[in-house]
């Protein structure tokens, strides 16, 4: 079994390491001739990239996998720029990116579906409330938006009655879908919320704060918070955050996991792609609490 130990923001060396530019994906010789894969981005995907990586070395030995976080716009940029081999990404490249990326390595950008993962809403584990609406959600986070109190959703709380909202920074795909899914194409966040630069650290902080709602990927849940049920309207049945749920299309926040790569992938990097979406690496996407393809 895969243990979700690594860091939200972190990096895992395996082998020799070299930062050389990417070129071709075919992955780059150490100086003990071992191929290095080079891998960031999304934070929402470090641990299962992580534990990929982690796995992939034992039975290759030969390939190592170096794993960075960031966010999903970190790798992107890192892809671009020609400093990593493959971009983790929880949100689609941009057209703007895609082109930089052309202009740049003159390849078009190869996108790879790796898994998904059900976007979770987080509230403290002493907090009443069981179940949102979207556009309940929308008039917490977004701008102009009229909930501000937890008493108008019908939830007392001890202390304080206000909804402290915790988010992602701006780099992160996380912000970009969720401000897709939940907020629209036309409206955009609410200032002064608590900004968090990983994953685990928007169900960390929710943990300790009791009045605190934040979101984050459905496998970072903890015993200290409480994955929200979510219903599209006010009303309408809510659905949980759960592996099968996503699966069969019935959880409203639920997003595709993607790596990015400058043209097609050769040698190591195509042999690392395939065994992720083969059943070994699918496996660890389910050991981990994500939705295998």
């Amino acid at each position: 079994m895969i243990s979700r130990r690594f860091g939200s923001v972190g990096c895992m060396a395996l082998g020799v390491l070299v930062l050389s530019g990417c070129g071709q994906q075919s992955s780059a010789p150490s100086r003990d001739g071992a191929a290095v894969i080079r891998v960031e981005g999304s934070d929402t995907m470090v641990n299962v990239a992580q534990a990929w990586a982690e796995e992939y070395h034992k039975k290759r030995p030969g390939i190592s996998v170096q794993v960075l976080g960031g966010g999903s716009g970190v790798g992107i940029a890192s892809l671009i720029s020609g400093n990593c081999d493959m971009a983790d990404t929880s949100r689609k490249m941009m057209e703007s990116e895609l082109n930089r990326l052309k202009d740049k390595r003159g390849a078009e950008a190869k996108e790879f579906i790796v898994g998904y993962d059900a976007l979770a809403v987080y509230v403290h584990k002493d907090n009443p409330l069981d179940e949102i609406a979207i556009e309940q959600l929308a008039e917490i986070y977004g701008d102009g938006g009229k909930i501000t109190k937890w008493s108008q959703l019908g939830v007392k709380l001890s202390g304080s009655d206000e909804i402290i909202r915790v988010s992602r920074q701006n780099s992160s795909g996380t912000y970009a879908y969720f401000r897709e899914a939940i907020l629209g194409p036309n409206r955009d966040y609410k200032l002064q919320s608590i900004d968090q630069s990983g994953s685990k650290d928007v169900v960390a902080l929710v943990s300790k704060t009791p009045g605190a709602i934040g979101y984050s990927g459905m496998g970072y849940k903890t015993p200290d918070v409480k994955m929200l049920r979510i219903a599209k309207k006010p009303g309408q049945p809510a659905i949980a955050p759960t592996v099968e749920n996503a699966k069969k299309g019935l959880y409203p926040i639920t997003r595709p996991l993607q790596i990015y790569t400058a043209g097609e992938p050769l040698d190591a990097a195509k042999q690392y792609l395939d065994w992720i979406m083969a059943a070994e690496g699918q496996r660890i996407v389910v050991e981990l609490g994500y939705v295998p393809l």
